[in-house]
């Protein structure tokens, strides 16, 4: 018996190969693979652009008379109305070429009444001829002289009055007050009107951006894109860290005219700033909705590949078979990308199973599921059992 077990083992591992033989002679069946039904639809027109906010107004506060600044009002980087005082200047030069204006005045007035008399006494005396021709006119052409001098101190003292006023500079605009750029007891307001500080109006902003003139002109000539006008284009500003700014903008302008030095055309958004998280200045990503696509398809990204020759898919034609079809991809949407050309309607898009089929080879169609591996078993593959060693079953076998 011990002499006939080994050559009965041999001849069963015998059997078992032969049987593994002939399984493997046989054709593997068509691998299974997720697609999805080509569909034309119509996607936003979206594009992800580098833009630099500024402020919606920023105004420079100025000395508009000449005088020695006495101290500055406000606190630097603090919030102003309009009108409120900033900067006072010393106001005692004002005051007295104020009192200069006011004597000269009271003297023109003074002036004019005793030529607006003579005129009178003249005008009263003429019809009997107790006065000549040429005195009353003389008389009336002093009085006209007296009224204009008149006007003229009135002029002046209006004018003393206002660069008074100005001893006392306020602010021109609502908003953010900017570093003092003056120091007190510098002269200033001589022979140019100083700048003391700036007021920046933050909220709302402005987004400053462009646009390749060449892509604007294609989408402007494109059949299938609806470009939305100036007041109905949505933008939204994306800070430095990903974060999206909640309240979205509004395309306010869009220039006529190509900047020769760049070739790109100016836009400009109104982007509401109400908490003032934003700060003009900074470089942000816009994602402008510049109007829609019609007839395109939206493929999940795993479904494109790519080479040499570009992007492409492969879809199951109608005998089964895998093909290639190169496709133009124009962005993503909703993380999917957006195919402009190459597909028709009622294409099945392999997605999942791309890697395992072949082109020109048959597959079997299933319809793909969002987060699916491809497998078609959807199990992991079976394990082989662990074989027992010859020796080991020798040994257990009991001797005789």
């Amino acid at each position: 018996m011990r002499l006939h077990r080994p050559l009965l083992l041999a001849c069963s591992l015998l059997a078992l190969t032969a049987c593994g033989g002939k399984e493997q002679a046989g054709a593997p069946p068509p691998p299974e693979v997720g697609v999805i039904e080509a569909k034309p639809q119509t996607v936003p027109l979206t594009r992800d652009l580098v833009g630099r906010l500024s402020p919606y107004r920023s105004a420079d506060v100025r000395a508009r008379v000449a005088g020695v600044l006495q101290r500055r009002v406000y606190q630097e980087g603090s919030d102003v109305r309009e009108g409120q005082v900033l900067f006072e200047i010393d106001p005692a030069p004002l005051q007295a070429r104020l009192g200069v204006a006011r004597g000269q005045l009271a003297q023109a007035e003074a002036s004019y009444a005793n030529a607006r008399s003579s005129a009178e006494r003249a005008r009263q005396l003429a019809p009997q001829k107790f006065v000549s021709q040429n005195d009353l006119d003389n008389a009336i052409s002093a009085e006209r002289t007296a009224a204009a001098a008149v006007e003229s101190a009135r002029a002046a003292v209006r004018t003393a009055e206002i660069d008074l006023g100005y001893a006392k500079v306020t602010a021109p605009i609502s908003g953010r007050a900017g570093k003092q750029q003056v120091t007190e007891g510098a002269l200033v307001g001589e022979g140019q009107a100083t700048l003391l500080t700036t007021v920046d109006q933050l909220d709302p902003l402005y987004a400053n951006f462009s646009i390749n003139s060449n892509e604007l002109a294609q989408l402007r000539g494109a059949a299938n894109v609806s470009l939305a006008g100036t007041g109905n284009t949505p933008v939204q500003v994306v800070l430095g860290n990903g974060e999206v700014h909640p309240e979205a903008g509004t395309l306010d302008f869009s220039d006529t005219s190509v900047d020769p030095a760049t070739g790109a055309v100016t836009m400009r958004a109104l982007v509401p700033n109400p908490g003032l998280a934003l700060f003009p200045g900074s470089f942000v990503t816009l994602k402008a909705k510049l109007g829609e696509l019609r007839d395109v398809y939206l493929v999940p990204q795993e479904a494109v590949l790519r080479d040499a020759n570009g992007p492409y898919v492969r879809v199951i034609g109608g005998d089964g078979n895998v093909q290639r079809k190169n496709v133009t991809t124009g962005g993503v949407h909703d993380g999917q990308w957006i195919v402009s050309s190459g597909l028709a309607a009622g294409d099945k898009v392999i997605v999942s199973g791309v890697q395992k089929v072949m082109e020109g080879a048959p597959a079997t169609a299933t319809p793909w599921q969002p987060g699916a591996d491809g497998n078609a078993a959807g199990a992991a593959p079976a394990q082989p059992q662990a074989k027992q060693p010859a020796d080991q079953a020798a040994k257990s076998e009991p001797a005789e």
